[in-house]
């Protein structure tokens, strides 16, 4: 096999093998004591940034063409989410996503997501087609994605009300979860 060949069957499968270690793997299978933030972070599978850090603000327009600021949504808990049409596990993870946003919109969170180097129209059929109504911005210069080393997909970040990544997840969680509807409840009360 020419190696351009297996280096292109290499690249197509990583992301097939991200979703399975996600879905499956070690970060599924931990159990930590205790329902504290901390513990949920764990549970998920989710890196709890001990020492909270500003949120890169960024300002990004969305699939009708307007801007959508990071620090504007100050007040409110940030479900930042890097992702690809094209990208298995972003598909698999959007549904939960939605189901996140209809529970908890009202309630001070919203899902942020930026998509990486895909037109308007293409985004607006995949919204479409999987009835997602949370707010995706175009990102085609991937400079947001570098701002935030989102170097794998999807990568999520997690903001508090006072605009401080509190956590980061690379691949795939089941946002709907009982265990993550629980640590969005705390991070909503300002408790995690």
């Amino acid at each position: 096999m020419k190696p351009k060949i297996a280096v292109s069957i290499i690249v197509l499968l990583l992301p097939l093998a991200g979703l399975i270690l996600s879905r499956e793997g070690l970060s599924y299978k931990q159990s930590v004591p205790g329902a504290g933030g901390g513990g949920l972070f764990t549970k998920l599978g989710i890196e709890k940034l001990e020492k909270k850090r500003p949120a890169p603000d960024f300002t990004l327009k969305d699939l009708h063409g307007n801007p959508v600021s990071l620090r504007d949504l100050r007040g409110k808990v940030v479900f930042l989410n890097f992702w690809a049409t094209w990208c298995p596990p972003c598909r698999l993870e959007m549904p939960t996503m939605e189901n996140l946003h209809k529970e908890f919109g009202n309630q001070g969170l919203v899902i942020l997501a930026i998509n990486f180097r895909e037109g308007p129209e293409e985004i607006k059929s995949f919204f479409n087609e999987h009835f997602l109504t949370f707010t995706t911005v175009l990102d085609r210069e991937a400079e947001v994605f570098g701002l935030y080393e989102a170097w794998s997909l999807p990568t999520t970040y997690l903001i508090n009300r006072k605009g401080e990544i509190v956590g980061k997840v690379i691949g795939y969680r089941d946002w709907h979860s009982d265990l993550a509807k629980s640590l969005f409840r705390q991070l909503l009360e300002g408790n995690a």
